[in-house]
């Protein structure tokens, strides 16, 4: 193979090896306790609020270890451009996705904060004051019970290996 041919070949997508990661993220935000016990809405909004919170719990696990540094910024591609497709198929025209998907990356980047902040405390009440001010939930539901849930998967997700965690192997 020639050098130029070697140049100009097509390298593989670094993020491809991040896919079933995004996937589980993705499934394990779908999963129907969050909506029928922990009280999260059953709504496009509340559903996003859960995909975006379960990626914030994975970012927070990958920031701890410097090795797993460049993931992130692969993952949060990821985030990107599934949002971005699903921004079009929804209709939402060329000129608007961008500026859709800068409030989601706002969006995550809030909530990244808000939970690393809620789970680092001492105060338990204070991840349920982050899911009170950051989550649509359905009306009446005690916003303890997600902070909870969300608490134990975070602890799940902290217990990973490193390979295990970049495979996609989340708990349910």
């Amino acid at each position: 193979m020639s050098f130029l041919s070697r140049l100009l070949a097509p390298r593989p997508d670094p993020r491809e090896q991040l896919r079933p990661l995004w996937h589980r993220i993705v499934a394990l935000a779908r999963e129907p306790h969050w909506y029928a016990r922990e009280g999260v809405a059953d709504t496009l909004p509340g559903r996003m609020d859960m995909i975006v919170a379960v990626l914030a719990l994975v970012l927070l696990r990958i920031e701890r270890d410097e090795e797993l540094a460049p993931s992130a910024a692969l993952l949060t591609e990821l985030f990107v451009e599934d949002m971005d497709s699903q921004l079009r198929e929804s209709g939402v025209g060329d000129l608007m996705v961008g500026k859709h998907v800068g409030k989601l990356m706002s969006v995550l980047g809030g909530r990244i904060g808000a939970m690393r902040e809620g789970l680092a405390s001492a105060d338990e009440a204070a991840l349920t004051r982050a899911v009170e001010r950051n989550f649509t939930l359905v009306r009446g539901t005690d916003p303890a019970l997600l902070a909870a849930a969300l608490r134990k998967l975070h602890h799940a997700i902290g217990s990973l290996a490193a390979d295990d965690l970049l495979e996609g192997r989340l708990p349910a």
